[in-house]
């Protein structure tokens, strides 16, 4: 835990979190919660949780000097490759039965997220350039998402040149703030903010921010792009 950061930062970042979740798996239908890909996600989800909360707490992600960072090596790269396993092997049991209206309203948590960055910074713990008030306009992404769910969505018809338009527009966003994000962490590869580095996502429960809410939005995009592109998504 940040000792000079107010309780109620933690607080809204971890419902944020659960948040996050629990969007996700309602855009899983009922039909399909039986299957493998759900029941591992069933398993997964909490198990990751509780892992990077007590890697976080144990200050297991507070080495600066190691190469590649810790928290990389051990909270996100594990988390890229079961994305991965995801779009490659269950594409038609799991992906093509997601909903597209869950997974479209689901980036509303990224309001949220991009406060508790402002909260972090001004308590010194990441750089302003991960903020709104800097390079990070991510949060207009999660601003947008009830404005694209409801356009996109009316009289029972898809709109999918918007939403295809959306999502990218979103997922660069994501990218541009996660790029921002990993240069300017703490360690001998940092690029950006070296007067104040990214030091506040390797505390608990801001751990949670790279290893939870940033794959399952990527995730989220990832999937909802891929079922756009299909002839009859």
């Amino acid at each position: 835990m940040i000792e000079q950061l107010p309780l109620y930062v933690s607080i809204v970042f971890i419902f944020t979190t659960l948040l996050t979740v629990w969007l996700f798996l309602r855009s899983i239908p009922i039909s399909v919660r039986n299957k493998l890909p759900s029941r591992i996600l069933s398993f997964v989800l909490p198990f990751w949780l509780l892992l990077q909360g007590a890697l976080s707490i144990g200050d297991f992600y507070h080495y600066p000097d190691a190469v590649p960072p810790r928290f990389f090596v051990f909270g996100v790269l594990p988390t890229i490759i079961l994305v991965a396993i995801y779009l490659v092997f269950f594409r038609k049991d799991f992906i093509d039965e997601l909903s597209l209206k869950a997974l479209t309203l689901l980036h509303v948590v990224r309001v949220a997220v991009e406060i508790t960055l402002l909260w972090l910074f001004q308590a010194s713990q990441v750089p302003q350039i991960m903020t709104f008030e800097g390079r990070n306009f991510d949060i207009l992404s999660g601003l947008t998402a009830p404005l694209i769910y409801f356009l996109a969505f009316r009289n029972g018809k898809t709109n999918r040149p918007l939403l295809i338009v959306w999502n990218l527009i979103a997922l660069g966003l994501l990218i541009n703030i996660v790029t921002i994000a990993f240069l300017s962490s703490k360690s001998p590869i940092q690029k950006l903010a070296l007067d104040q580095p990214n030091v506040g996502v390797t505390y608990f429960p801001f751990i949670w921010l790279p290893t939870i809410v940033v794959p399952i939005v990527l995730f989220s995009h990832l999937t909802s792009l891929w079922k756009l592109f299909k002839t009859g998504a």
